[in-house]
């Protein structure tokens, strides 16, 4: 059985959006918040996960991850009010 995939979007301390895609939802948003995640939210602590998806394929994860990077922040924020995480 293959690993579950997820698509996440984080806020980042100065309200920014970060979209982002892994295996282990809790232990990457726990990366970005040591510092450890991406070049983006190191600067931008602490991050909150706002919004996922969970996929059984890594490339369909990893496809649905660069289609909701190629959004506007209006359309990101309607994405994270219609399916909220919290």
């Amino acid at each position: 059985m293959e690993q579950k995939q997820y698509v996440y979007i984080l806020r980042c301390s100065d309200d920014s959006l970060y979209t982002g895609w892994t295996t282990n939802l809790e232990q990457r948003v726990r990366r970005h918040n040591e510092g450890k995640g991406a070049k983006y939210t190191r600067s931008r602590r602490p991050v909150q996960l706002v919004y996922h998806e969970e996929y059984d394929d890594k490339i369909e994860a990893q496809r649905r991850e660069r289609e909701i990077k190629k959004l506007n922040r209006k359309d990101k924020l309607e994405l994270i009010e219609t399916r909220r995480t919290d």
